[in-house]
């Protein structure tokens, strides 16, 4: 018999704030806005909810953009011993003579990791970054293919690399969403480096240079990540802000200014702040329904979710969330704990669907042979299991 029962607190929407591992992800967003820019990619960090998708798995140049997967393989070194903050790289007559955007590196010269990273991060030194390939990589197209074979190992499905700076290449392509996932595992995997990303300037050979990234001189929550341009990317932006308990990862691409650039990501970061909301449903192991059991040593099953749920939605959405679970009852035993028994389906207005598997809470043995046959007495005197 198939039950489907509405939670007698109406999904009780706990209205709490955000605490632990989010594990609802919607693949729509529920209040849709444009953009100008050509390629866009905004989601909540925690729930992993896409709030806007605009080309954002078009291959696309991502210039210095490219510069935070640099960044990663460095951080990856420093994390499981391989360098140290202290670790110093030779600089090559290569790397001092690359054009665009510098660090103003010395031939000659020996620089810090920690230094060469601001270079890269804050400086967006074509320099720093060649210098750290060749330093760890042996060279520049060494390296690259290593950025490439580390892309495909953390999910970037579509990202190829020629050099580590961002240079105008065919072979330099990234998305919007790769973007977007490598910034997630930045912060993720490297949260004790990622404050480099705040600095707002660095000072190399007597040179200061501001951070270019715009959004971290406005008041909205910005801490990271990288800016890029070129003519054929046109202008672009990784970048991530926390407000509160909630974080956001937004990447564009593809803007004719700087100027629109930084309207164009302020604008999005602080609607998605403005608009969304996370919400707390149920805990791990937290009861959402009771069912009958038939035949056994309980008379009833909790149904529990395995993992936390927490929802990103609109925040006038959050009172019209209707919640149903349904299972086939009375649950035939025995019944193993953590075994799939029902479902939760929650449904809101302009969002779609989303089924959520319920477990048992715990496991429960089949009754001996005179408990069934009064227990099946019962079920059909009394209609209970």
């Amino acid at each position: 018999m198939l039950n489907s029962k509405m939670p007698s607190l109406r999904f009780a929407l706990k209205s709490l704030l955000l605490g632990g591992a989010c594990l609802l992800a919607l693949s729509q967003p529920s209040a849709a806005i444009d953009t100008s820019a050509r390629e866009a990619y905004l989601i909540d960090y925690t729930t992993k909810t896409v709030l806007l998708n605009k080309n954002a798995e078009t291959s696309m140049p991502p210039a210095s953009m490219s510069k935070i997967m640099t960044a990663y393989m460095v951080f990856e070194r420093l994390k499981d011993g391989r360098l140290s903050l202290d670790d110093k790289l030779p600089v090559s007559e290569n790397a001092w003579r690359k054009g665009g955007s510098k660090m103003f590196v010395e031939v000659g010269t020996e620089i810090s990791i920690f230094d060469l990273l601001r270079g890269i991060i804050v400086q967006s030194g074509n320099d720093a970054c060649i210098v750290v390939a060749e330093g760890l990589g042996g060279s520049e197209e060494n390296f690259a293919q290593e950025m490439t074979l580390k892309a495909r190992e953390i999910g970037l499905e579509n990202s190829s690399f020629a050099n580590a700076t961002g240079w105008p290449d065919p072979g330099q392509r990234m998305t919007a969403k790769d973007l977007g996932t490598l910034a997630d595992r930045i912060i993720t995997d490297f949260p004790e480096y990622y404050g480099v990303y705040s600095e707002k300037s660095f000072t190399w050979s007597g040179i200061k240079q501001d951070n270019r990234n715009p959004l971290l001189y406005k008041n909205i929550g910005a801490d990271g990540l990288k800016t890029g341009h070129t003519e054929e990317a046109g202008y672009g932006l990784t970048s991530s802000a926390a407000q509160g308990d909630r974080r956001i990862i937004l990447v564009l691409n593809g803007m004719k200014s700087a100027k629109e650039r930084s309207e164009e990501s302020a604008r999005l970061v602080s609607w998605a702040f403005r608009e969304f909301d996370n919400f707390e449903l149920f805990k791990a192991g937290e009861t959402v329904e009771s069912a009958d059991v038939w035949l056994g040593t309980d008379k009833t099953i909790n149904l529990v979710p395995e993992q936390d749920l927490v929802m990103t939605l609109p925040r006038n959405a959050k009172n019209k969330m209707v919640a149903t679970v349904s299972y086939m009852g009375p649950i035939q035993t025995p019944i193993e704990q953590g075994e799939r028994l029902g479902t939760l389906k929650i449904e809101a207005p302009d969002i779609d669907t989303v089924e959520i598997p319920l477990v048992a809470a715990n496991s429960v043995e089949r009754e001996g042979g005179f408990g069934r046959i009064v227990s099946a007495l019962n079920y059909l005197i009394l209609g209970k299991s």
